[in-house]
């Protein structure tokens, strides 16, 4: 894989964008009967164009849609694919406070089956408009887990799937179909958005999930085998890439721990080109696990905070790279925020300034560290 000519940005981000205003209005407008589609439809096209002006006005190279057309990152997934639905999940968010917010999750109900496009038709109207500004267009999807990990034993009906290993079988192949034509339109970056092992990091919710008789460990070879199957037959010039998240909802999470019960696993097994990983706050460990980390792969420092605007200084960003480096060579790294700004309409407690002047601040960074 290190032969793979890919693009590699030392300045990334992770995908989701905040909303306009007007967009989060459209979106209950569109709910509520009072706006059509194509009106809404038209909306969004207008703030995408608008997003990948500002993506290429803070000097990022790589651009997405900040997944302006999707109501949470995984949304368009389940209404796209047959046999998806959704159920409340096990799980909630929850902050420092001990607030907890609970939230909806994908269900299987039925075989699952690619019958319309997924993510193809938001690449074909983000392609021209980034590269149209020298911006390399991003695509991102949720992983495998996401379909499968918030609701337990509960997340598969019987009726569908006498096992989880059939189930993923048929989901890679969604996986592969949707890749296959992202990359017949010339799509180069693809990224996974993938919470549920990096909530397998977290001792709570292992225990947790052992108390109800399931193996931690288990999963996440079920995991990476789900992943490496659903990215087996991309295409040499593509880049895969695989955010590890630990929860982001209007500046929550689910979860906390280091990476060090699945690195050695995930960093060297995974079939991706780079990991983008959460290291905003201390409940994200610290850089040890990267010693794990394939010579083939390379680690996006999720360094600046989409949960809170309080802004990062480039001093104290600069010695954390200095310190991962110590891990894993400075060429093998890059910085970006810790998860999106909004990962979904509702988005974080930060405000369009403070989003663009962490934007700037990683790009800063970056050419302070990488030139």
């Amino acid at each position: 894989m290190a032969s793979r000519a890919y693009p590699f940005f030392h300045a990334d981000h992770v995908g989701s964008l905040l909303r306009p205003r007007a967009l989060t209005l459209a979106f209950r407008r569109l709910a509520a009967g009072e706006m059509g589609r194509e009106e809404f439809r038209a909306l969004q096209d207008s703030m995408i164009e608008g997003i990948v002006d500002m993506q290429a006005e803070v000097g990022l190279s790589v651009a997405t849609d900040g997944e302006f057309r999707r109501a949470s990152y995984w949304s368009h997934f389940v209404e796209a694919v047959e046999g998806l639905t959704v159920k409340d999940s096990l799980f909630s968010f929850h902050d420092e406070h001990g607030h907890e917010q609970h939230f909806t999750a994908p269900h299987v109900s039925g075989k699952v089956r690619r019958t319309r496009p997924i993510s193809t038709t938001e690449f074909a109207f983000l392609a021209p408009h980034a590269k149209a500004r020298g911006l390399t267009p991003k695509v991102t999807l949720p992983s495998p887990p996401t379909m499968h990990f918030w609701r337990g034993r509960a997340a598969i009906d019987p009726a569908a799937y006498e096992s989880a290993e059939t189930f993923f079988a048929d989901l890679a192949r969604v996986y592969r179909e949707e890749i296959a034509a992202l990359a017949h339109l010339g799509c180069t970056y693809v990224q996974l958005d993938e919470v549920p092992l990096a909530m397998l990091c977290d001792p709570a919710v292992r225990e947790r999930l052992t108390a109800a008789g399931e193996n931690p460990d288990a999963s996440i070879g079920l995991y990476i085998r789900a992943l490496n199957d659903a990215l087996r037959d991309r295409p040499a010039g593509m880049t895969a890439a695989m955010h590890m998240c630990r929860g982001n909802y209007r500046g929550q999470w689910l979860s906390e721990g280091g990476y060090e019960s699945v690195a050695e696993r995930v960093f060297s097994e995974v079939a991706v080109d780079s990991f983008l990983l959460e290291y905003d706050t201390p409940r994200a460990g610290d850089f040890g696990p990267l010693r794990f980390l394939g010579r083939d792969k390379r680690a996006v420092l999720g360094l600046v905070s989409t949960k809170t605007p309080k802004l990062e200084t480039i001093g104290s960003l600069c010695r954390r790279i200095e310190e991962a480096a110590k891990l894993v060579p400075l060429d093998r790294l890059a910085i970006s925020p810790q998860c999106g700004f909004a990962s979904t309409v509702a988005g974080n407690p930060l405000t369009p300034d403070d989003q663009r002047r962490k934007l700037v601040l990683v790009v800063e960074t970056a050419r302070r560290v990488w030139g």
